[in-house]
Parts: structure tokens; C-alpha cells; sequence
């Protein structure tokens, strides 16, 4: 692993400390028992306030998910303390495949609903466990948790790498994997995408981000992006300057910040549903046609 992009990942993880992702859930609630090309002219991200027309957004991220529909995994070898949840679309496949990477308050009931909703969209998704098993559920908690990742990011790459690895390993996946992450996930995301097992896709919700083509160049896959204009922790320029590295960099990029709302708005619209709605379905159409694009459907 490159020691400049390692240098990321603690820097990341130490400012995300003093941002909270979202509210945090009880440990242990809900455990389960077991091709458009992208827009490179902008002089910016584009700011989005209007939705694509037609789709609906998943459940989860409207406080609508349901009964888990997966299964939980020990999918690192010799660890018995990770579990992800594993979700897996009805039919014979072969399907492409996800990794998504929770936020700092550990892998909680909301993303594994959003696996169940990638699983419905035709994808075999494997909600990575960063934390040992465990959930915060105080901001306390959580920044001691992500203060974990921050000691060992060896280890939270390795443990994305055999995410990745099981995914590949299945009969059912076609060997094309994306990794995705909000928040704390996102920044993750983007450090695995320079330094773990190669894979085919890395999508960002206002995670921390770099500004240097040298690092960047590193990727081997478009990026895509979704930010928020009233975010403190990642404000527009530091979109801005991300996407200028990127393309200085020559790694294709979808990036857009949205108008009139803040960080976490993606993944509970429930939250504020006049508000985040209309952006959220706009990320959420842009994210399906990414997917479709580096993975196919």
C-alpha cells in the first residue's frame, strides 16, 4: 500500500471525529439470525435541486425498509468478531457485486436494509463490518470506534479486500465489484479504491476527499460522487478542488452537489422528506446509471 494514501485514511479518520454522520441506533437492534459517458465539461460539480424525471427512491433511505431480507456473514477469515450482512437478488444471476461500508456508528439496521435495496436492483451486496461487530450509539462511542480504523487502516483495508474476494468467490457474481460509503464509508470508499483489491467502481456520499493528482492517479475506475452545498464537514470547494485533481489526474469523475440541504441527507430522506427528496432521487438516478456503466446490470 502506498504510504501517501495511507496518510489519508488517518487523516480522514481523525477529522471524522467531530462529524456525525447521522443518529446513532442501539448495538445489537434488529441483528438478523444468521452507457452514457460521464459529464466532463462542467467547470464544476453541477448543483442538482430537481429530480430525474420518473424512478422512486428505495425504501430504506425513506424510513420504508422492511423485514432484513439477508443473512449475516463472517466473511474474513479466521475473524469471528466481523460480520457484514449479505444480500442476494432472486434469480440465478450471475449479478454483479457491491461492498457497502457503513457510517461511524457502525453497521446498523438502515444499511442493511439499503443492501436488501441494491439486492433488489440486481446486485449481490455485502454490507462490510468495520467495527468488530460492534455499534455506537453515542457520539462518544462512535468516535472511539473510528478512532480503531484510524490505528490499523492495514486492517480496514484488508478487511475490504476479503469482502471483495468473497464477493469474486461466488458462482453468482459476474467478478464485477463497486464499494460505496457514506460518511466515514465514503472517505473508506475512496481510500480503498487507491490502495485495496482492485475493483470496478467507488461511489462517495460526502465522505473526505483528496486534492492530489499524483495520489488520485492511482484510480483506475470513474469515481462518482454525491455532495450537499450546506455540508460544514465537506463544503463545495473541497468538492471542487477533488474534481480538478481528479481530471488533472485523467480518472473520469460524476460529481454533483445539491442545493439546500446538508451532510446525511442521501440515506434518511425520511428526515426531511419536502427537502431531500427531489435531490436524493436526482443522486439516486445517477447512481443506478453509474452502477449500470463500470458494473452492468
Amino acid at each position: 500500500m502506498k504510504p501517501t494514501t495511507l496518510s489519508f485514511v488517518v487523516t480522514y479518520v481523525t477529522l471524522a471525529l467531530t462529524t456525525a454522520c447521522g443518529p446513532a441506533e442501539p448495538a445489537g437492534s434488529g441483528q438478523p439470525e444468521m452507457t452514457a459517458a460521464p459529464e466532463q465539461g462542467m467547470s464544476g460539480p453541477r448543483v442538482a435541486s430537481a429530480p430525474t424525471a420518473g424512478g422512486e427512491l428505495p425504501p430504506a433511505i425513506v424510513g420504508e425498509g422492511g423485514d432484513l431480507q439477508g443473512v449475516a456473514l463472517q466473511y474474513v477469515d479466521g475473524d469471528t468478531l466481523t460480520t457484514g450482512y449479505l444480500a442476494v437478488p432472486e434469480g440465478a444471476g450471475p449479478f454483479p457485486a457491491l461492498v457497502i461500508i457503513h457510517e461511524w456508528n457502525g453497521l446498523s439496521d438502515r444499511v442493511r436494509q439499503m443492501a436488501d435495496d441494491f439486492a433488489a436492483e440486481g446486485y449481490v451486496t455485502l454490507a462490510a463490518d468495520l467495527f468488530d461487530g460492534r455499534m455506537g450509539t453515542t457520539p462518544e462511542e462512535n468516535r472511539a470506534l473510528t478512532a480503531g480504523v484510524n490505528g490499523d487502516p492495514e486492517k480496514m483495508i484488508a478487511n475490504l479486500d476479503a469482502a471483495v474476494a468473497y464477493l469474486r468467490s461466488r458462482s453468482d457474481v459476474t467478478g464485477k465489484v463497486g464499494a460505496m460509503g457514506w460518511c466515514f464509508g465514503g472517505g473508506v470508499a475512496l481510500s480503498f479504491g487507491l490502495d485495496g483489491e482492485h475493483h470496478e467502481a467507488t461511489a462517495i456520499f460526502y465522505g473526505r476527499l483528496l486534492d492530489d493528482p499524483e495520489v488520485l492517479a492511482g484510480l483506475d475506475h470513474e469515481v462518482y460522487g454525491t455532495f450537499a452545498r450546506l455540508d460544514q464537514g465537506i463544503p463545495p470547494e473541497q468538492v471542487e478542488d477533488f474534481e480538478e485533481a481528479l481530471r488533472a489526474a485523467g480518472i473520469p469523475n460524476d460529481l454533483h452537489v445539491y442545493d439546500e440541504v446538508g451532510h446525511g441527507f442521501w440515506l434518511r430522506v425520511d428526515q426531511d422528506a419536502e427537502g431531500r427528496t427531489a435531490p436524493a432521487l436526482d443522486a439516486w438516478e445517477r447512481l443506478k446509471d453509474y452502477l449500470e456503466r463500470t458494473l452492468g446490470g
